[in-house]
């Protein structure tokens, strides 16, 4: 979608700040951010991209508002009503008015297995998938849509032409990924390519002629240029 989020190119949002030897959380609370959003999203409810999804459909002075973790923390009370895991009485009150559901049980991510969930991570590799149009060398156009759902297609590079300069395999498409009601229900994958444009092309002529951008772009993305 088109919001907050996607501020590639945009103006007016003053120089990124660097904190040095900056800590992993700023406070407590960061930490029990991030570590409920892991557990709620080891039941298996939605995907890494339906978490993203649920960031970015806040308003969006909100989301520019926001620090980083409030974000993970708004997109966690998002899908925790969605999906019928807490009603929006118990997530005011912080008390559970009914029973647990059974289902929620089988899939709990207990202290002893946090390790290795954290070392697994989430893989989007696939051993199959939609065949590749595309190879290295090949000249590609980013399509010019806008889509209403998730998507990983920069709103500044659509309409370029850019050329593939590396293919990544067959990977999970993250568009219909965040559609899908629980994890892994529509992983549509396919090709995934790196895609390497030319900095004039993007940003103008203020760029110099050997600056290039690079990204990676899934095959639904693109069409021949």
């Amino acid at each position: 979608m088109n919001g907050a989020h996607d501020m590639g190119g945009m103006h007016g949002f003053g120089p990124i700040e660097i904190e040095p030897d900056e800590p992993l959380f700023h406070g407590e609370w960061e930490r029990r951010a991030f570590a409920l959003t892991l557990a709620a999203g080891a039941l298996g409810r939605w995907s890494i991209d339906g978490g993203r999804h649920a960031r970015e459909v806040q308003p969006p002075a909100q989301y520019l508002d926001n620090t980083y973790y409030e974000q993970w923390l708004h997109g966690l009370e998002v899908l925790l009503v969605e999906r019928g895991i807490v009603t929006e009485e118990e997530l005011s009150s912080g008390k559970a008015q009914g029973p647990t559901d059974p289902a929620l049980l089988k899939r709990v991510l207990r202290p002893e297995n946090v390790s290795i969930a954290m070392g697994k991570g989430s893989p989007y590799t696939r051993p199959e998938g939609k065949p590749a149009r595309f190879k290295f060398g090949d000249r590609v156009r980013v399509l010019n849509n806008n889509p209403t759902g998730h998507t990983r297609a920069p709103r500044y590079a659509r309409g370029h032409t850019g050329e593939i300069v590396m293919e990544h395999g067959i990977q999970v498409f993250p568009d219909s990924n965040a559609a899908a009601r629980s994890e892994g229900g529509n992983e549509n994958p396919q090709p995934l390519y790196n895609v390497r444009f030319s900095a004039i092309d993007l940003w103008g002529e203020d760029h110099a002629v050997n600056e290039w951008i690079h990204i990676d772009l899934w095959d639904d993305y693109l069409e021949p240029a």
